[in-house]
């Protein structure tokens, strides 16, 4: 949803367009709103987004996906497929949920960072037989309470089950156990979480110095 704020500075150049194909009336109103809309996100939040993710309302986008309640998306996210989503998450801009080769389930409380992909559907081997193999397609699941770092990739048919941590940049090919932390190309098990609620940490196999 546009904010009111953004919808008004847009108004005078919207006024001056002749035809509702003026293009460059067009681009006089997207500007304006553009400048309002980042002016309002830099006093209220300190920052400063790309268009169309600071000026659509996240939220109002994962209630229309069919996603559970408090849930938000970014508009530069892709979602495609069949995808769902529980409640209290978070997704990050530039995530791709892939469901097309299958479902793609998202649990409660997971925060699903920038530029994170996961993917049912594989075209490798389809790719390097020249066509003969088909796409690889199958299901993936992450549990409630799951954290995946920027810039992971999940592969299909992977389950990641509930309270594990993924650290960023991180290739996932197998199974992640509950209360795993897992890193790495490929991703491999590099500690644990411990406890519950405000009491829960994370514990790593080998301690940083």
């Amino acid at each position: 949803m546009v904010s009111d704020t953004a919808k008004g500075a847009s108004g005078f150049a919207m006024s001056k367009m002749h035809s509702p194909l003026d293009p460059t009336a067009f681009a006089e109103a997207l500007t304006a709103l553009r400048f309002e809309n980042e002016k309002r996100l830099r006093e209220q939040f300190n920052r400063s987004l790309p268009f169309a993710d600071g000026a659509f309302d996240r939220w109002e986008r994962a209630r229309r996906l069919g996603f559970g309640e408090r849930t938000s998306i970014y508009d530069s996210a892709i979602v495609y497929g069949d995808v769902s989503v529980g409640a209290d998450s978070w997704i990050g801009p530039s995530a791709i949920l892939d469901g097309s080769g299958g479902p793609l389930r998202i649990g409660s409380f997971c925060s699903i960072s920038a530029g994170v992909h996961v993917y049912t559907h594989d075209t490798a081997l389809w790719a390097l037989s020249g066509g003969k193999l088909p796409y690889k397609k199958s299901a993936v699941t992450i549990g409630d309470n799951v954290y995946i770092g920027g810039q992971c990739l999940v592969v299909a048919g992977v389950t990641i089950n509930s309270c594990c941590v993924v650290a960023a940049h991180s290739l996932v090919t197998k199974d992640v156990p509950s209360g795993a932390i897992a890193g790495g190309v490929p991703a491999k098990p590099i500690g644990r979480v411990e406890g519950k609620g405000k009491d829960i940490k994370l514990v790593f196999l080998t301690q940083r110095t």
